[in-house]
């Protein structure tokens, strides 16, 4: 085919694609007072959940240094993001890759109108991150009973009845709750998962006053049309507004099963930076959608995110980097022609 004219590697470059194309990099801008959204029918605004420091993180084999964690995070709340999950207190015996939980919390520098939730399964767990000076919390349960049992030890009602201890002490406490359903599209051990069963268990979450319910892919087997089924389920007994989605992406699914989320009307993405990820209890479950790949999608459909895409490619290199591993978004692939930043 010939040698590639130098125009077009400048057209292709990460520097020109980034910093010379503002809707790429840059936030879309908010519609203004009575103005429609870009793209009919979709959500004017889509609220990112990070993941990347605690789900991202968790299945590494090496230990993660704390200050790397801690830097990560810090460069994250500069991105524009709102809420960035940090860590998991659970047991270090089960995820010892957590086992830092109170030294991240305590070394992390918070941003104003940036939400840093945590995981925690049970009361002693929740006390712990408090005491740490956790502020928002989150639950995480599964729609299937074995997987409930091999990721938290305990059966479906048995995780429901630790989950209200948790949400009662942290009505207390004025402690907001956000509750995850892990295997809503598909089950390691089960296979498939009845729509109904993921509606059963994230009804049960909501009612016990979890103010947000995100639904997990957590093997990455879904399809757009088993998001929508799942959905159509979950949407007869949960506010659209009180709902998010967690994909993973080990079948390429994600973004497809994103879109089909948010044509829905699902306004509240889970995504993790580089694309980090897996689940410990979860055989061949590949890292969760990356941010960089969802942002740029959102952009391009004109729905504001709030959050720099560049900027949260610049956290993607750190980490990806420090733990000298390649990172699994495309569109950073495709913008770090080098595999560095200039």
């Amino acid at each position: 085919m010939g040698t590639v004219p130098s125009a077009l590697k400048h057209c292709l470059s990460y520097q020109h694609l980034l910093k010379e194309q503002p809707w790429i990099g840059e936030p879309v801008p908010p519609p203004q007072p009575g103005q429609e959204s870009q793209t009919s029918g979709l959500p004017e605004y889509i609220k990112i959940v990070e993941v990347g420091p605690r789900d991202g993180l968790q299945n590494e084999k090496v230990i993660v240094p704390t200050d790397i964690k801690i830097e990560l995070i810090n460069r994250l709340s500069k991105t524009g993001l709102s809420a960035i999950e940090v860590t998991s207190f659970v047991s270090s015996k089960w995820v010892p890759q957590m086992a830092d939980h109170k030294e991240v919390m305590r070394g992390i520098e918070r941003h104003p109108g940036v939400r840093y939730p945590v995981l925690t399964p049970n009361l002693q767990g929740f006390h712990n991150a408090i005491a740490a000076g956790a502020t928002e919390v989150s639950v995480f349960g599964a729609a299937s009973e074995s997987f409930s049992k091999m990721n938290i030890n305990c059966s479906i009602e048995e995780s429901i009845e630790k989950f209200e201890e948790v949400v009662k002490s942290a009505r207390n406490m004025n402690i907001p709750v956000r509750g995850y359903v892990s295997c809503a599209l598909g089950c390691p051990y089960e296979g498939n998962i009845l729509p109904a069963k993921v509606a059963e268990v994230s009804k049960r979450l909501y009612s016990m006053g979890c103010y947000e319910i995100s639904l997990g892919d957590t093997i990455g087997v879904g399809t757009p049309g088993s998001m929508k089924r799942m959905l159509e389920a979950v949407m007869k007994e949960i506010p659209l507004s009180a709902l998010a989605v967690h994909c993973h992406d080990t079948y390429g699914q994600a973004l497809a099963n994103i879109l089909t989320a948010i044509q829905m009307g699902v306004a509240v993405v889970d995504s993790s930076v580089a694309g980090l990820g897996g689940c410990p209890y979860a055989k061949g479950a590949t890292g969760n959608v990356a941010t960089e790949d969802v942002i740029y999608m959102l952009n391009g459909l004109g729905i504001n995110t709030g959050v720099n895409l560049y900027r949260v490619m610049e956290a993607g290199n750190f980490i990806c980097t420090a733990l000298s591993k390649k990172t699994n978004s495309k569109v950073a692939q495709a913008s770090f022609n080098s595999g560095t930043i200039n």
